[in-house]
């Protein structure tokens, strides 16, 4: 399942992060903001319990979260830009590390760390990365975390190409996808095209 994002608020705020002139504490600031907004999509399905409480007013049954706490799972690096708006919205949430890195001749994944909590297949897993380009990063990760045990996960990245997601969805059609965009295309070095360049080296500042 595809999913994208079209709320006012979340392509005002894509449409700055496009523009080459957003400084980097710009950019830095609006992933997390738009992080947020792409945490509602998803967790809307969360399962949910009713317990007894006590307004100034008078006792009721509330709706509150049920099941063990959520796990974010950045992809190193760019997605620790996603992961502090998310813990903004769940600060109790865990944290699970992939460091993945593309290679520049091949353009597939390598990893080079993975932490995660150990029950992981009673927690909801979100992956975080801001751009889904040809998805090879993606694929290993959430190749990494159902070894690690993961069964119930969402992928949520900032920007989408079509083959990325055809990629994807080939390899993990459990995994639904949520976005706030899909771009054009991959140009021949693996970006994604309007996109808005190198995530990592945006939010980082190091190009």
């Amino acid at each position: 399942m595809l999913t994208v994002i079209d709320h006012p608020l979340v392509q005002h705020k894509l449409t700055i992060m496009r523009d080459k002139e957003t400084s980097t504490a710009g950019f830095r600031q609006l992933l997390r903001e738009i992080a947020m907004l792409l945490c509602y999509e998803a967790t809307r399905d969360l399962d949910v319990e009713l317990v007894d409480i006590e307004t100034p007013l008078m006792p009721m049954k509330a709706p509150r979260l049920s099941g063990k706490k959520l796990v974010f799972a950045p992809i190193l690096r760019a997605g620790e830009g996603l992961l502090d708006g998310m813990l903004d919205l769940v600060p109790s949430a865990r944290v699970a590390h992939i460091g993945l890195y593309r290679d520049p001749h091949t353009l597939s994944a390598v990893e080079y760390y993975f932490k995660s909590p150990e029950d992981m297949g009673e927690r909801r897993v979100i992956v975080l990365d801001p751009m889904l380009a040809t998805a090879n990063s993606a694929i290993a990760a959430v190749d990494r975390l159902k070894e690690a045990g993961a069964t119930d996960m969402r992928f949520v990245c900032l920007l989408a190409a079509p083959e990325g997601v055809d990629n994807f969805v080939g390899h993990h059609p459990d995994v639904p996808i949520v976005t706030a965009a899909i771009d054009e295309k991959l140009n021949e070095k693996g970006y994604i095209v309007p996109g808005l360049g190198d995530a990592g080296d945006r939010m980082f500042g190091t190009k």
